[in-house]
Order: structure tokens, then sequence, then C-alpha cells
């Protein structure tokens, strides 16, 4: 079965907010790592719906996240708060999965979650335009 990019991008979309739900359950629970992982991927999804919009193709996470800087960030066409926060998440996310003995904390992960809310309807914002 062929999908539309259409298709892709509502999926992309679909998928980031359901990471997002995700990413609040894990925190409801107090699993910060993994709540921080979601969080970066929810993101990492909804950029991903941006590039299929935009046919940017980018085949590592390191390259997604250049991209959107250069493309989104730079331009103004999303706040530069959006691309610290995508930087940050993308670190945090490296040392949650990779670090040994580390526990991301409340308040940082509590913070995060509405700051990746307003990433993911800025985004939608502009897969709009």
């Amino acid at each position: 079965m062929l999908y539309s990019r259409e298709d892709y991008i509502a999926y992309r979309v679909e998928r980031a907010r359901k990471t997002f739900s995700d990413a609040k359950s894990l925190a409801d629970v107090r699993s910060w790592n993994s709540s921080i992982n979601r969080l970066y991927y929810a993101s990492f999804y909804a950029v991903l719906a941006l590039f299929a919009k935009h046919e940017i193709n980018s085949h590592t996470h390191i390259g997604v996240k250049t991209q959107l800087s250069l493309l989104f960030i730079k331009t103004g066409k999303l706040d530069k708060k959006y691309g610290m926060l995508y930087s940050d998440l993308f670190d945090y996310r490296q040392k949650g999965d990779y670090g040994d003995f580390f526990e991301f904390d409340e308040q940082t992960v509590t913070t995060l979650i509405p700051l990746v809310e307003q990433f993911i309807i800025a985004v939608e914002d502009q897969l709009k335009k």
C-alpha cells in the first residue's frame, strides 16, 4: 500500500501526540528518564512531520537537529526557544538513556512537559502554512 506525503505527515503528528501523552503518563509514575526519552521522541516525530511537508531528508538524529536549526530556527520560522529546547532534549535523552547512575528529577521533567507541548503546537502551526 502506498501512502501519500499527507498520510505520512498526519501519522507523524499523531505519533508525536501519542508519545507526548506517554511522556506525561511516565512522569505521573515518576519515571523521569523514560519521560525525558518520550518527550524527546515526541518532539522528534513532530519535526519529522515538518520535514516531510518541506521534503527535507535527514537520516540521523544529529542531522535532524542540525537541519531544524538551519532551516527553521535561524530563519525565524520557529522561535529560538524551540531550537534550544530541542537541543536540550537531544542532550537529555542521550544522558538519560546512556549515562550510568543518572536520574532526572521531577522539576526538570515537569518544567519540560508544557514546553514540549508548546513546541508540538508550534510545529503543527507551521504544518498549516
